[in-house]
């Protein structure tokens, strides 16, 4: 998803319009709104503002992942941490093994419920 498309949704989603969206980054009104539409790339400084406003992560508006929060390592319990750190000595093809044994692990378990 474009980040102008993730911005849009943030402002609806906080029932606020573009003027009072322009208003908190002291740009007008036609500027944001060219933003919304993709019409301009919001520079580094705006997007962080931005996440500020909302409090979300610049990944979330960014669309690299779909936690508003972002996630960082220290919030990963000692396992997750313990499973990443082997997922990420792995390579692309034993990543996508390990992916699709996992997925057939979960729809066993699905069945099962």
């Amino acid at each position: 998803m474009a980040y102008y498309r993730r911005i849009r949704e943030l402002r609806e989603d906080n029932d606020k319009t573009q003027k009072e969206v322009a208003d908190y980054l002291q740009t007008p009104y036609q500027y944001y709104a060219v933003y919304e539409k993709g019409g301009s790339e919001i520079s580094f400084e705006r997007a962080i503002a931005l996440a500020n406003y909302y409090d979300v992560s610049l990944d979330y508006i960014a669309g690299r992942t779909n936690n508003k929060k972002g996630m960082s390592y220290g919030e990963l319990t000692e396992n997750e941490q313990a499973l990443l750190s082997i997922l990420l000595k792995m390579n692309l093809e034993e990543k996508k093994k390990i992916s699709e044994f996992l997925k057939a692990i979960l729809a066993v378990i699905d069945n099962q419920e």
